[in-house]
């Protein structure tokens, strides 16, 4: 079993074809059938299902995938632990991060990091937290930035602080601009949030109905919308109250499209955490930039207060 075999077998799993492997790999279809033959010969039985020119998973593939982009991911650290040897903070790191977080005090970090690894090049990708999660088990990125710690036993997850969550309405709300401090006011409220993820405690939608127990709105009625996107765009007609990241929402409370709710009840944070493969080689470059960001969890935050205050104190100014 050779590395281009292993490469071939990761790479047709994650596409789900043989012709998208085929030319992702710049290699011809029948160079990628006759590679993957050869890793099904040699584990003595068939890793995909070719369906309708598709090509999904056996059991036998499943279980042998994450082995495989271990040993990826494992050639990718040992190339990484040579070049570091001779470059010091040289070279690249690549960090996937979730979209949102570009708004956040991550930023912060990372301009730092710039500053003093004036040599290294950044490499950035955004994705959702899954699959900042999936880039870093497959050695894509060396270090991820996501909610929630994603429990994958093979990485190792570490406190990069939190974000506040938002209750957000349409911009002419009749409870706009006040604070909420009985939340039963709100009972009347259809509220818009992600689905709870099966298997999980964490995540965006086990806070929404976690926040809506402790304030007494336990019987409120949920619309399941698996779109932040669309979250917005349906909070910003009027169709509900949504509970999202400050971040996410920043520009379109700004320009007036959204306003945030002070309910009290509601106020809380979901945690940032920083990942990284738990037997794979940091540079170090990638241990400077994974110290500024896992450092900015331990610096005190400042006071906040509603968008909606905080515009009207300076104002009064």
């Amino acid at each position: 079993m050779d590395i281009d075999e292993i490469t071939t077998f990761v790479a047709i799993a994650e596409l789900g074809s043989f012709t998208r492997a085929a030319h992702r790999l710049h290699r011809t279809q029948p160079a990628i059938s006759r590679r993957l033959s050869l890793l099904e010969h040699e584990l003595g039985t068939p890793v995909f299902e070719r369906i309708r020119g598709n090509a999904r998973l056996t059991e036998a593939g499943r279980a042998f995938l994450p082995f495989a982009e271990a040993a990826l991911a494992a050639l990718k650290d040992g190339q990484a632990a040579v070049r570091g040897l001779r470059t010091g903070l040289h070279g690249s790191v690549s960090l996937a991060l979730v979209g949102t977080l570009a708004d956040t005090h991550i930023v912060d970090a990372l301009r730092r990091f710039q500053r003093r690894a004036k040599d290294v090049r950044l490499e950035l990708r955004t994705a959702s937290s899954s699959e900042v999660t999936n880039l870093v088990r497959r050695g894509e990125a060396t270090i991820g930035l996501r909610y929630f710690s994603g429990h994958a036993a093979e990485l190792v997850s570490l406190d990069a602080g939190s974000e506040a969550m938002l209750v957000v309405a349409e911009a002419h709300h009749a409870m706009a601009g006040r604070r909420i401090g009985d939340a039963s006011l709100l009972t009347d409220q259809r509220w818009i949030g992600f689905p709870p993820s099966r298997g999980k405690r964490d995540s965006s939608g086990h806070v929404l109905m976690r926040q809506l127990v402790r304030a007494g709105l336990d019987a409120a009625d949920v619309v399941v919308i698996d779109s932040l996107a669309a979250q917005k765009r349906l909070a910003q007609a009027g169709f509900g109250l949504a509970l999202v990241p400050a971040s996410s929402v920043r520009d379109e409370l700004r320009r007036g499209l959204l306003v945030e709710l002070d309910v009290p009840a509601m106020r809380t944070a979901v945690p940032i955490v920083a990942v990284h493969r738990r037997n794979g080689h940091l540079s170090p470059a990638a241990r400077a930039l994974l110290e500024l960001l896992t450092g900015e969890a331990r610096r005190p935050a400042a006071p906040r207060q509603p968008i909606e205050s905080a515009r009207r104190s300076v104002q009064a100014r």
